[in-house]
């Protein structure tokens, strides 16, 4: 059986951490996803397209996708032959993100829509158009998924990724001092043990 992992990065990221997965996939191929989309709306016309791409001549594909990849995959690649998913750090509300944004901003939704596009402070702009996309296109996921969760993520809260994951039939599991990117070397460590950990199962 020829397998494949296709990474999705984050914000930020690249195509090339893809390199980080292959020793935790060693009888799998693993490739990253070398995408251009800035908006869930981009992202639903490039990511099925390149995801075929990819996927062809595989007979198993799993996902792996981290904070903003995560959302624009879950959103867009729904319909798609994935066997399991691993999400680390996953942006599984962007509505809530948004609004918990503009409280952060001190933008009233009135203000939003009159102005159309206000920049914050925190360097993330604030725009009505991606607000109404995420109220008019909830995510819509029913792949098999583990969930890894960071106790310090600033973007999600706790109370958001668990009701996600008790929505989607998702397993949980959470590093109470990891941050939402996972980076320095004992979140890395958890980060590898847990993917071992749930892989091992879903294949058991």
């Amino acid at each position: 059986m020829k397998r494949l992992a296709i990474y999705i990065h984050g914000k930020g990221g690249n195509a090339g951490e893809a390199a980080h997965y292959q020793p935790l996939f060693a009888t799998w191929s693993v490739v990253g996803m070398a995408y251009h989309a800035q908006t869930p709306w981009e992202a639903c016309q490039e990511f099925p397209r390149l995801f075929d791409q990819l996927a062809e001549g595989y007979d198993d594909v799993a996902l792996i996708a981290g904070s903003i990849g995560a959302y624009f995959a879950m959103l867009s690649l729904a319909d798609k032959p994935i066997s399991q998913a691993y999400l680390i750090s996953p942006v599984v509300d962007m509505e809530r993100l948004i609004t918990d944004m503009m409280g952060w901003a001190r933008v009233t939704e009135e203000e939003l829509r009159r102005r159309g596009v206000i920049a914050t402070d925190f360097g993330e702009p604030l725009k009505w158009e991606y607000l109404c996309y995420a109220r008019e296109h909830p995510i819509a996921w029913r792949i098999p998924t583990h969930i890894l969760y960071a106790g310090q993520d600033h973007l999600t809260t706790r109370e958001t990724i668990t009701a996600f994951a008790v929505r989607t039939g998702a397993t949980l599991t959470v590093m109470e001092a990891g941050e939402h990117w996972f980076h320095t070397p004992e979140q890395m460590a958890f980060l590898d043990a847990w993917v071992n950990r749930v892989r091992d199962a879903g294949e058991a």
